[in-house]
């Protein structure tokens, strides 16, 4: 499980002290589950309630069902959702769901083993999975809080669910704003790691610009307007970074301020000080230093960032969120002219920052490798990225048909590396 063994075990212990009317300990369990579990007690949720043969919320009839969900925004973008997840975890004991902005279960997807154990818990298609009907979970708490988070195992209200791992997003209407409902991914081990939620973001982040590219084509040029729905966070850009409030407004950051948003934005489930510290520097950063900048960043932004552990108190998107998911759908070529010069991500020293730049310039590269995309391979050794990638040269050279100019250029480019560097990667 992502927390260790005994973060859970204490995470239980915390859960059972609290159904005992026993308040746990501070630092027992994550604030944002705590207080997710005092609302599911106070609207009077059974932690026992949702057990197999049980329905989670109002049922609707088969007919009306289908027909409802068959109308819905998501149904349009449900292929999309299919095709970025459903190949990626076959076998791997989760499913993946679309819910509605109630927390109705749409859609619930995967191999037929991983749906029956889930159908076991009752988490199946016409299910209400909110907060309010069954507690704690990460469906029904993204919902709610409007942000991307992650509950494992003992975190869930409900005792029996509290054998499963969830992360889920929220989806946006990306012209409106409007809340449409979420996709989470619900399972075993897999569900728990760290890059579970990462992923679910990730294709978030396409479904929403497909979303938005039937809206341009639906609309006139001249009336279509998109607004500022979200916070987000810019680094990937040319000079300084940059914050971009709820309205709209840009603030510069300086670098250091940018790398925590941006490690923040990145572990929406929090990090604490020292974990944060350790991202920021290779060298001992204090924990005074930390908290330094944290403070001076609330002052320049606002009541955005939350501590104990330290989290972003709102949904922010970022034009990383975005290349992530380019990468994901595909557009791997968009990918590439997104990426640019990298920016902060390509600049900074910051070992969290460092990471952060290693997984999406691999994932981009085993995307274009295993897809063999020679248009996106031509734009990656033509960015400052791929200039001296060996593997990406060889790839054209093995690809190009005979006779191709740039097929002779990029056998060349090989030969150079290959006596630059010593040895073929």
């Amino acid at each position: 499980m992502r927390d260790g063994a005994g973060v859970s075990t204490r995470v239980r212990r915390a859960y059972e002290q609290f159904l005992a009317g026993v308040s746990p300990a501070d630092d027992s369990v994550r604030s944002l589950v705590r207080e997710s579990w005092e609302r599911s007690r106070s609207r009077g949720v059974d932690p026992g309630e949702v057990e197999p043969g049980h329905d989670a919320g109002a049922p609707m009839s088969g007919d009306a069902f289908d027909a409802y969900r068959s109308s819905h925004r998501l149904a349009a973008v449900r292929p999309l959702v299919q095709s970025l997840m459903l190949d990626d975890i076959a076998d791997s004991g989760v499913v993946v769901a679309l819910t509605d902005n109630q927390g109705r279960l749409l859609w619930v997807e995967g191999d037929h083993g991983a749906r029956d154990a889930a159908a076991r818990i009752n988490f199946v298609e016409g299910s209400v999975w909110s907060e309010d009907t069954v507690g704690t979970n990460a469906p029904g708490l993204a919902l709610t809080m409007n942000r991307g988070v992650q509950i494992i195992g003992p975190e869930h209200f409900s005792g029996p669910v509290q054998n499963w791992n969830c992360a889920a997003a929220p989806v946006h209407d990306p012209v409106s704003g409007e809340l449409l409902g979420v996709v989470d991914v619900t399972g075993g081990p897999a569900a728990a790691a760290p890059f579970a939620l990462a992923a679910v973001r990730s294709v978030v982040a396409a479904v929403e610009r497909e979303l938005q590219s039937r809206a341009v084509d639906l609309a006139a040029p001249e009336t279509f307007v998109r607004p500022d729905t979200r916070p987000r966070l810019t680094v990937l850009t040319d000079g300084p970074a940059h914050w971009h409030d709820a309205a709209g407004a840009a603030r510069t950051l300086s670098p250091r301020h940018a790398e925590i948003l941006l490690l923040l934005q990145s572990y929406p489930e929090g990090l604490g000080t020292e974990q944060l510290a350790t991202m920021l520097s290779d060298e001992v950063l204090g924990a005074v230093t930390v908290r330094a900048e944290i403070s001076r960043l609330r002052r320049d932004l606002g009541d955005v960032i939350a501590a104990r552990p330290y989290r972003l108190t709102v949904d922010a998107g970022s034009d990383v969120d975005e290349l992530r998911g380019l990468i994901a759908a595909g557009d791997l070529t968009a990918a590439v002219r997104a990426l640019g010069r990298g920016g902060l991500l390509a600049e900074s020293l910051a070992p969290g920052v460092v990471e952060l730049f290693d997984e999406v310039r691999e994932d981009l590269r085993s995307r274009m490798f295993g897809t063999g995309d020679l248009v996106a391979l031509n734009a990656w050794v033509a960015s400052p990225h791929g200039r001296d990638d060996i593997t990406a040269w060889n790839a054209l050279a093995q690809r190009l048909p005979a006779g191709h100019p740039q097929r002779a250029v990029a056998q060349g480019r090989v030969r150079l590396l290959d006596r630059r560097f010593g040895v073929r990667r």
